[in-house]
């Protein structure tokens, strides 16, 4: 693989700007398949920055999977014939605003990435910027003032993270400006993917419009480097309380001693497991699908770590029926006031 110093590029809008999109420019990197990656990035656009580029060690490393388009993801559309399994679409008042739960929405506000994701539940839309606009955000904004019933709005995208400060500044303003807005809270993966970005400037803008939380995305403790560490001390010296939400992915993270490691470096950077994420069955992702009985397993292993490394093992309902948490079963039976439970160590906890 050629090596590169990412370190040469001037700031975040210079890593963001020598990304990789093109297939040429990963082949001069990375033995890859020309053909295969022109054939997938019509579809399903590739950015790569310097940055994230550096983390990877070869095409099929826990980090090069998350990021390199694979052949893959355009194989599935006859099993998954519907581009929007969660029903986002429908549950869409307005254009890139998703009302699902009666006192909160998802906003987005931007259709870019630091980096695509692979695995990504809006593949659909990443990466065509004109999905979202500056119209888009003014008419989300009109209508979370006009309905009463919402507390909270998660910023979401694409990568809220990446608009500028000001453009971000101005759009919390507007939020935090409304009467029954209680909590805002950014969805973000850019503390992994380019942890550059996060500056004091931003921290400084961030700070203004608490109660406000972020949840960031690592998915690999290889993620969880010193540059990220120090993006998500920016982000808890400004008074913000960071969470995780990470996705369980067949090779990459799927195992019981990698997410422990994962979880317990996520503590050590001030960040609290939140949620590990059932992968949503969409479109061009179902070959990183783990099944739920892997998950479990997983879950039970991490419940012989402290509390605080341990999330919510989360799956999303197909239909847009919402969020649920999946548990692994420690009550066993129950007779009388006798109780037969499962301990942590056991193995086999899944029926």
């Amino acid at each position: 693989m050629k090596q590169f110093n990412y370190k040469d590029f001037s700031d975040w809008h210079d890593l963001v700007q020598n990304s990789i999109i093109k297939s040429e420019e990963l082949l001069e990197i990375l033995p890859v398949e020309k053909n295969n990656i022109e054939k997938i990035i019509k579809t399903y656009p590739m950015r790569i920055n310097p940055y994230y580029l550096s983390l990877i060690k070869h095409a099929n490393c826990p980090i090069g999977k998350q990021a390199i388009p694979d052949l893959k993801e355009i194989e599935d559309f006859n099993t998954i014939t519907d581009p929007d399994p969660l029903c986002e679409e429908i549950q869409s008042p307005v254009p890139n605003l998703i009302h699902r739960y009666p006192d909160r929405v998802l906003f987005m506000v931007s259709a870019e990435c630091a980096m695509y994701c692979r695995f990504c539940m809006r593949k659909r839309k990443v990466g065509h910027s004109l999905a979202i606009t500056d119209e888009t955000i003014n008419t989300g904004i009109e209508y979370i003032k006009k309905t009463k019933t919402i507390r909270e709005v998660v910023i979401s995208g694409g990568d809220p993270l990446l608009l500028e400060d000001k453009k971000l500044g101005n759009i919390l303003k507007d939020l935090r400006a409304i009467g029954h807005i209680e909590i805002l809270r950014i969805h973000t993966r850019i503390p992994c993917t380019l942890p550059q970005r996060i500056t004091k400037d931003l921290a400084d803008i961030l700070r203004c419009y608490h109660p406000l939380f972020i949840n960031v995305h690592f998915n690999h403790p290889d993620e969880i480097t010193k540059e990220a560490a120090l993006a998500c001390a920016t982000l808890a010296d400004a008074g913000i309380p960071l969470g995780c939400q990470t996705v369980l992915l067949s090779g990459i993270n799927n195992d019981a001693d990698i997410m422990k490691t994962l979880m317990k470096k996520l503590v050590m950077i001030r960040v609290k497991p939140y949620y590990i994420h059932q992968l949503d069955t969409v479109r061009g992702t179902l070959h990183f699908k783990t099944t739920i009985e892997d998950g479990l397993n997983i879950m039970q292993s991490l419940y012989g770590l402290s509390g605080l490394c341990v999330p919510q093992y989360m799956k999303d309902l197909p239909g847009g029926g919402g969020k649920i948490p999946m548990l692994p079963r420690y009550l066993k039976t129950v007779s009388g006031d006798t109780l037969k439970l499962a301990h942590f160590k056991d193995s086999g906890i899944v029926d």
